[in-house]
């Protein structure tokens, strides 16, 4: 409760903005948005990021890691004004290869588009709007790993559009699950969900699921969100069973979970003022039968928040054209929040992350970036902590 509390507080103070009427162009864009909004027939852009991340510890020495995190090209294309393609291709750690988009998009009007193929599911900021100029810190924040798991990609079809009389914009799409099952367990208490994503690679479905989203930008410089994600984890046990076998379909029942995650989002900038958070709260069913049959330790909720302020120093130097921004981010997760039957609370999953460093923004889609992340779960004693320098960059 505190934490709802915390974040509807971060949301009501973000509401002092002033407000105006035409207020599409407010929307913050992707890559992927971009290219829909191109008027070209075949277009190109992309984001990448390198970096360097090291251990801190006074006790010991610890070896670095320097890491092209990600290389990702996006081509587009405009079939016409209504109909257009884009697809996303990602080159992971140098050696690992990734569509993490590949979607047709219809347009009947303005409020109303047809999309469909392998879609970003709209839970949250980071999962949308991941290139690395668009948010602070080297890595991602940890709630959009280990709650959401960004990047959170699954086949479907659905509609999004602008209500642009009521400064509302909308997702709704049905699409494929979670792999909770295909021989073993997927789900656990260390890695929540992060682990069942099926990413549209030869992708399976024994239940489609629902997710939806509503962002708001009625008031200047403000955009809050609130998101949904609803069904069942997939099972291959579930394919070619007799339904009379009673034996063998409680056994594919057993494999599966039940989930509803809920997440609301704000972002607001104010001159050279930056604030935005998240909340996450994802309840599951059927966890106590599923670690019985993959011997697994799913929690039988998990939540997380996180809050950032951050300031562009240069916002007020007339002749200074780039951007420097002092930042700090606190985060709290928990993927045992609720345990069920006989589970014991693991209290190593229950974690506080505090992130503060600089971004330097030498032109709005080129960044240089330094923090310091310091760790802690309900276990330990001490923090962790790791330097993380980078760059990334988005065309």
């Amino acid at each position: 409760m505190k934490r709802i509390l915390l974040l509807t507080a971060f949301v009501a103070a973000c509401t002092l903005g002033f407000a105006q009427n035409d207020l599409a162009n407010q929307q913050q864009q992707n890559t992927a948005q971009r290219l829909l909004n191109s008027n070209q027939g075949l277009t190109i852009g992309g984001y990448g990021e390198v970096h360097y991340n090291q251990p801190l510890n006074s006790d010991t020495y610890n070896n670095g890691q320097l890491d092209v995190h990600r290389v990702v090209m996006l081509f587009g294309y405009n079939f016409n004004e209504k109909t257009q393609f884009v697809t996303e291709l990602e080159f992971e750690h140098v050696k690992e290869v990734y569509v993490e988009q590949a979607f047709i998009q219809h347009k009947i009007n303005n409020a109303f588009q047809f999309r469909g193929g392998l879609m970003l599911i709209p839970m949250g900021i980071v999962n949308e709007y991941h290139e690395p100029n668009t948010f602070n810190g080297v890595e991602r924040p940890l709630v959009d790993k280990y709650i959401a798991p960004t990047t959170w990609r699954e086949i479907g079809a659905g509609f999004t559009g602008n209500i642009l009389p009521a400064s509302i914009r909308y997702q709704a799409y049905v699409v494929g699950g979670f792999n909770g099952y295909d021989g073993s367990g997927k789900f656990s208490g260390k890695n929540g969900l992060r682990k069942g994503r099926q990413k549209g690679a030869e992708a399976y479905v024994s239940s489609p699921n629902f997710t939806g989203k509503v962002e708001y930008f009625g008031i200047r410089g403000l955009n809050v969100g609130l998101s949904g994600y609803f069904g069942d984890s997939q099972s291959t046990l579930y394919d070619g069973i007799d339904k009379s076998d009673k034996e063998a379909v409680a056994a594919a029942d057993s494999s599966t979970i039940g989930m509803s995650m809920i997440g609301l989002d704000a972002r607001y900038t104010y001159g050279g003022l930056q604030l935005r958070g998240q909340y996450y709260y994802t309840s599951l069913s059927n966890t106590e039968q599923y670690n019985e049959f993959t011997s697994s330790d799913l929690g039988s909720s998990l939540n997380g928040l996180y809050i950032e302020a951050g300031y562009n120093v240069f916002k007020h130097l007339d002749k200074v054209t780039t951007d420097l921004i002092p930042f700090i981010r606190y985060e709290q997760f928990d993927t045992h929040n609720k345990v069920a039957g006989n589970l014991a609370k693991n209290d190593a999953y229950d974690k506080s992350a505090i992130t503060t460093g600089l971004t330097w923004k030498m032109t709005q889609n080129a960044v240089l970036k330094a923090d310091v992340q310091f760790v802690k779960s309900a276990a330990d004693d001490e923090f962790s902590r790791t330097f993380n320098a980078g760059f990334g960059i988005m065309f």
